[in-house]
């Protein structure tokens, strides 16, 4: 049986200025309004947790952070 870990990250909305409000009230959501230099931001973080064997499950903005949720095989 497969077992998993998991992990949650916090990284700061200055990182994200335009990725953590890029969404409208209606839900409707453009990747071409982010900046290039905030997707490299948020590339890397996947990047640097995928090469330790984690697999993103989630993400949350909010005005204050962005939250990743985290789980990999034990």
């Amino acid at each position: 049986m497969k077992r998993f870990e998991y992990d949650i990250t916090v990284h700061p909305v200055e990182q994200f200025r335009q990725l953590a409000y890029l969404c409208t009230d209606k839900g409707e959501c453009s990747a071409e309004q982010v900046p290039a230099d905030e997707r490299k931001v948020l590339a890397d973080i996947l990047n640097d947790h995928g090469v330790e064997g984690w697999e993103l499950v989630q993400l949350i903005f909010s005005n204050t952070d962005v939250t990743a949720f985290w789980k990999r095989v034990r």
